[in-house]
């Protein structure tokens, strides 16, 4: 069994530079915009080493329609009665308190975290973050797709309640022990990445976080907006040239993104850049690939693409190529 070999491996040197504690953690939210909510958030710890030390889950009430309740399940009736998020914001930020965020695309339940953080006038004690998705291409899983439903099958945890935050966290953390007993057995470095706070979120005219009145570069952002408070930093990888359609995407390649998009623009950037992606802020004939959802658009972007036969595809096919890019 892996679990046993790993366990065993690793016992003997455990890699020092680890981490001496994780959060694994799932959030169910009212959708992907920057103005969502989270409905419910679930948190399990785990010492250096993956071993459960305990679990916690509660519902919070969004204030708003709750969304996909398909998915989570999870309606106004049930969240009426829900604790607001700065209720429930103490405690959650215990369970998180020097530890590093575990989640199955972490950027997404970062980005979510630390907007209602945000909203709260507050700070999530929380540096480092380690998406599984990333963790499972380091360690090379023969894996059909990166679903969580696929990694714990590969690792045989069973699946009880999907998209309930409290069971998803449960399997992560299952899926996630052998994982980085794995990583540890191979000398393998962790894909680790900063958590940085927002340091804006107005809900009106009136500057918090940090926002200076008529100043601070925060020109445009209007009710409901937020900014992250980092430059990002530059690819580590050579650009490989143009995405060639039917084939993956490779790390180093420079992706440019022109008009609106159902998921936050924040956020596809960082998936981008956690999947090794240069984010162009212009377009040039060394840009990868332009995404946009309106290719028939005036924008200059689009107009340039054209000019130099810049491949082009829209928001959900990138998101589709993201789930697999290759290794630079």
């Amino acid at each position: 069994m892996l679990e046993d070999r790993t366990t065993a491996a690793s016992a003997a040197s455990w890699p020092a530079a680890y981490p001496q504690g994780y959060a694994v953690v799932d959030v169910e939210t009212t959708g992907l915009a920057r103005d969502d909510r989270i409905v419910s958030a679930a948190v399990y710890r785990l010492d250096a080493r993956g071993e459960v030390e305990d679990h916690w889950y509660t519902t919070v009430n969004p204030e708003r329609d709750p969304g996909p309740v398909w998915i989570h399940g999870l309606t106004s009736e049930v969240l009426e009665g829900a604790p607001l998020f700065p209720d429930i914001a103490e405690e959650f930020a215990a369970r998180l308190d020097g530890r590093v965020l575990v989640a199955h695309n972490a950027v997404f339940d970062w980005s979510m975290i630390a907007r209602e953080y945000a909203r709260a006038e507050r700070e999530a004690p929380v540096r480092q973050r380690l998406c599984t998705i990333a963790l499972s291409k380091e360690l090379g899983l023969p894996l059909a797709n990166h679903k969580l439903e696929s990694l714990a099958a590969h690792f045989g945890v069973v699946q009880r309640h999907a998209h309930h935050a409290l069971d998803d966290a449960r399997v992560l953390a299952e899926v996630f022990r052998p994982s980085l007993h794995a990583a540890a057995r191979d000398g393998l470095r962790l894909p680790l990445l900063e958590c940085r706070p927002l340091t804006e979120w107005a809900d009106g005219s009136a500057p918090r976080m940090g926002q200076q009145s008529g100043g601070g570069g925060y020109g445009g952002y209007g009710p409901g907006s937020w900014r992250p408070s980092r430059k990002r930093p530059a690819c580590p990888y050579p650009n490989p040239g143009r995405y060639e359609p039917g084939r993956p995407l490779k790390q180093g390649m420079r992706i440019a993104f022109s008009g609106d998009t159902s998921v936050d623009r924040e956020l596809l950037e960082d998936r981008a850049v956690d999947a090794g992606l240069h984010v162009a802020t212009s377009l040039s004939r060394l840009t990868s690939l332009l995404v946009t959802n309106d290719p028939d658009s005036g924008t200059s972007k689009v107009a340039k693409a054209r000019q130099f036969g810049t491949p082009v595809v829209d928001e959900a096919a990138f998101g589709q190529l993201l789930l697999d890019v290759e290794p630079a």
